[in-house]
């Protein structure tokens, strides 16, 4: 399974999505035991920071939505930490994630866990 490093770590504001991340962690240990008895192996792929569009959108998401509440001046910052230069510099490339599910794949004994890019 795909999760993100989301699903061990909080942030302000980050509830909805560590929400998903963490769920899908206790989703993917739950599975492992189950089918562990048949032979196979289920796996966590955990990205931290990818080169992508993700940040840019989840941040004007975020302000969008926190409007001129009493969150919007925390909105604002979170928003521009997950854009600064500082975070992007950090970011690893998409290929680091092909590459850690690859092995895993060819692993006689995967790992439970692989934590890949920023993190």
């Amino acid at each position: 399974n795909i999760t993100s490093m989301g699903g061990k770590i909080h942030t302000p504001l980050g509830g909805w999505y560590h929400g998903t991340k963490f769920a899908l962690e206790a989703i993917s240990d739950c599975l492992r035991m189950e089918v562990q008895p048949f032979g196979i192996d289920v796996v966590v792929i955990e990205p931290g920071g990818i080169q992508s569009e993700w940040a840019d959108i989840a941040a004007e998401k975020l302000i969008g939505v926190s409007g001129q509440s009493e969150y919007a001046a925390q909105a604002h910052a979170v928003a521009h930490a997950m854009v600064s230069d500082a975070s992007k510099k950090r970011q690893s490339p998409p290929s680091v994630i092909a590459d850690t599910i690859a092995k895993a794949i060819a692993a006689h004994r995967p790992k439970t866990r692989y934590a890949v890019g920023f993190g």
